[in-house]
């Protein structure tokens, strides 16, 4: 049985993707898109065999995990695709934004050539390849066990990182040999509010273990929360604006809870909200059909009465007329856009209409990639670019580092523990070389065996 990490190996973060290669079945775990600075092209464009290619495995919808799946419908694909039903629904809005947006950029690139006399490029995949892709979707069960390919079955359990995230157990009959294989996806932090916590699996042979956050914990969620609503309080007494880079999935519906809470415990009066992402609405109604996903305590608030009726300054932006009208009004207010990192999107806007003033709140909330405005914002530059205009930053910038989607340290070696006493090998993948090492280290010093720190495409035996 072979095992070859295609994406998020080598002190890669993205690309998550694993080929199960045993006599009889191949099958891909994840099949994610390569993010970051100009030499992931070349790896996106890298082909992706489908030759006898029987199944994929999706552990959940974020781009870096889906985000190579239309490639293989591009290759004519056409075997299943098997992931959790909101899986499914998070990954078709994603990937859908992810052709619309890998179409835009290609045309803009093919202005510039064709005002430069060179050929024209093409968009890694289209529209079409993505459609065709999500046709191939299978839905399944937490906690069942599902055929996915001839001698292997899966079991899906919550991951607790989004909605309907899962980690991956793979039970393989190889050669009349029964092996299990775990994939852990991407992990949440047992702290998050709004989803179930992560569920551990008990049995494996071979764990691979994202490490992320392998070298530290995040600041504390109840910290994190009480500073968001200081600052909030802070901002609405003075009648600033709060502008907030939020991503679309996850994180913009968890600053609703909160907000939601400070309205209905009377912590602050009521002011306006507005939503300026057409993807984070689409998120949200999303989550809305899937309560049952929802941990004890987010179900027992929603019965005592819906968020919305909490929210009802909200205003949903879906078009670009909505979001410039945003310019118009006066503060207090807040407006939550993306896109998260501030390297696109309707937050420039914001940013460029609001960030010279002192009176305004930037309020970062999520990780900010190297090079990014929102990356200068946190530095403290004084003066930034937007749209080719320098504009001063005379804006309190608040940056809050414990909202993370991902496990730290900590949670991470909690999930190991659960199966460290069946002594698997490990596998330590979707990581920088730091974090993993670090977290490598700890786990042969609490657990003893070795721990196998791949690089890309580098086949692993079991």
């Amino acid at each position: 049985m072979k095992i070859t990490p295609l994406g998020a190996a080598g002190g890669e973060v993205t690309g998550s993707c694993y080929l199960v290669q045993t006599k009889s079945a191949r099958v891909l775990v994840d099949c994610g898109l390569f993010q970051g600075d100009q030499r992931v092209d070349v790896l996106n464009r890298a082909s992706l065999s489908v030759k006898n290619l029987d199944a994929v495995l999706i552990t959940h919808g974020h781009l870096d995990h889906t985000g190579r799946l239309p490639l293989l419908a591009r290759a004519n694909y056409s075997g299943p695709v098997f992931a959790t039903p909101a899986t499914i629904e998070m990954s078709a809005l994603i990937l859908r934004d992810s052709a619309h947006i890998q179409t835009q950029d290609v045309e803009r690139v093919n202005r510039k050539r064709e005002r430069a006399a060179e050929p024209p490029v093409e968009p890694l995949y289209t529209a079409a390849h993505t459609e065709q892709i999500i046709e191939r979707f299978k839905a399944v069960p937490y906690q069942e066990a599902v055929t996915v390919a001839p001698g292997i079955k899966a079991i899906w359990h919550e991951a607790g990182h989004m909605l309907g995230s899962a980690s991956i157990q793979l039970i393989v009959d190889d050669e009349g040999k029964k092996k299990r294989v775990v994939f852990s996806g991407d992990l949440g932090p047992r702290s998050a509010p709004i989803l179930k916590c992560y569920e551990p699996f008990k049995q494996a042979d071979m764990v691979f273990l994202e490490s992320t956050y392998g070298d530290r914990d995040h600041r504390p969620f109840g910290e994190t929360v009480e500073e968001f609503k200081a600052i909030v309080k802070q901002a609405v007494n003075a009648g600033g604006k709060i502008l907030v880079p939020t991503f679309a999935v996850g994180r913009a519906q968890l600053l609703m809870l909160l907000l939601s809470q400070m309205f209905r415990k009377k912590e602050v009066r009521p002011f306006p909200i507005f939503l300026d992402s057409p993807m984070a609405i689409a998120a949200t109604n999303i989550y809305e059909h899937h309560h049952e996903l929802f941990d004890d305590e987010m179900l027992k608030y929603v019965e005592q009465k819906p968020v919305t009726d909490d929210l009802k300054t909200l205003t949903l932006c879906a078009t670009a007329e909505d979001s410039k009208k945003i310019n118009d009004q006066p503060g207090p207010c807040l407006v939550m856009a993306g896109a998260g990192m501030c390297n696109a999107g309707r937050i420039l806007h914001h940013l460029k209409a609001n960030l010279w003033k002192p009176e305004t709140h930037v309020v970062i909330v999520g990780y900010q990639g190297e090079g990014s405005l929102g990356r200068q914002l946190v530095d403290g530059k004084k003066l930034v670019s937007i749209f080719g205009e320098k504009i001063a930053v005379k804006a309190q910038v608040h940056t809050l580092g414990g909202f993370s989607a991902h496990a730290g340290q900590t949670d991470l070696l909690a999930w190991f523990d659960v199966i460290a006493p069946c002594k698997p090998r490990v596998v330590l993948t979707h990581g920088e070389n730091s974090p993993r090492q670090i977290l490598a280290e700890q786990i042969q010093q609490r657990f003893g065996g070795k721990v196998l720190l791949p690089n890309l495409n580098e086949v692993i035996l079991l």
